[in-house]
């Protein structure tokens, strides 16, 4: 009796997360209901510790602690040692102290109500500095200065896909991939030739949008972008990458960076890291040997450390 097809059905699930898509991909048919449960639970475990969204969150309460220290679970905890561990590893262009300079620029409420308003006045504060946040592992406690707020959007999302991607792995007994707004992460083995993802400024975007075809294996990719996650101003449009120098979104020389690493939580740190280093990421990531691809704000795309070159409508 010959084989029943497998349908892409059987082995790939979309559903919203975070603001976004998230999508479990499996090399087994027959697991992905399994491997979507974890991915599910994990996810809200991240959303109910680390959304700045929300007022019941862990992350508010720690906001709101105006000085004192405010006991945590262990996922907010590991997110916020992640989130301290990317600002050392950066020299600081990635640091989670930026949640009021993101607050004054308007991005105060879930992106999808921000978008949709009407322009709103601009302003400019200053970033604290991570060195403000001190987290008593010990204790299981977190602590920022008074007037600080934290904003784990570099780091919690990617972390998140790593954390689920395994989840889903030991649950589902098979090779998945997790993705949870283009935050990809991939645990077990992957199918005959790899997993096949396109890279885009926006991973909203279909087929059709330029970009290139890659395939991974092991790891994680992360894209950081200036042209998503944009909402008007009073002195025209805003996006949520922030240079901590300044406290104002980053001026960078890159519309898109692109990493690939051992984990979707150092591609996420190294993506927007460069884009705020700009001029000064492609020796860094060349120095790190991480394989990128960088999207100038003309269009044109650089490849590093390995990333392939072939078959980029950007090259």
């Amino acid at each position: 009796m010959p084989e029943r097809a497998v349908t892409v059905e059987e082995k790939l699930m979309r559903f919203p997360v975070f603001g976004s898509t998230a999508v479990v991909a499996v090399t087994e048919p027959g697991t992905l209901d399994t491997a979507a449960a974890a991915v599910i639970v994990t996810a809200a475990a991240f959303d109910a510790a680390c959304s700045r969204f929300r007022d019941d969150s862990e992350l508010s309460a720690v906001n709101a602690g105006a000085g004192a220290p405010v006991a945590v679970g262990p996922v907010l905890l590991e997110a916020v040692e992640a989130s301290l561990r990317a600002a050392r590893l950066t020299d600081g262009d990635v640091d989670p102290t930026v949640g009021q300079a993101l607050i004054a620029l308007g991005y105060d409420r879930d992106y999808a109500v921000v978008n949709g308003w009407p322009a709103r006045s601009l302003s400019i504060v200053g970033v604290p500095g991570w060195r403000t946040v001190k987290v008593d592992p010990e204790a299981g406690t977190v602590r920022v200065s008074r007037g600080v707020s934290l904003d784990l959007g570099a780091t919690a999302k990617a972390l998140a896909a790593d954390r689920a991607a395994t989840a889903a792995h030991r649950a589902a007994g098979c090779g998945v991939l997790v993705s949870f707004g283009g935050d990809i992460s991939i645990a077990g083995p992957p199918p005959p030739g790899g997993w096949p993802v396109r890279v885009t400024d926006d991973h909203r975007s279909d087929a059709a949008a330029p970009g290139q075809w890659i395939t991974l294996r092991s790891g994680g990719l992360a894209t950081s972008s200036t042209t998503t996650r944009r909402w008007e101003n009073d002195h025209g449009s805003a996006h949520h990458l922030i240079d901590p120098g300044s406290g104002a979104p980053a001026t960078s020389i890159y519309r898109t960076v692109t990493v690939a690493a051992g984990s979707c939580l150092d591609a996420n740190i190294a993506s927007t890291a460069a884009i705020v280093r700009s001029e000064r990421a492609a020796e860094w990531l060349h120095a790190l040997r991480l394989p990128s691809r960088l999207v100038n704000v003309h269009g044109d795309a650089r490849h590093l450390a390995g990333w392939p070159e072939q078959d980029d409508d950007l090259s």
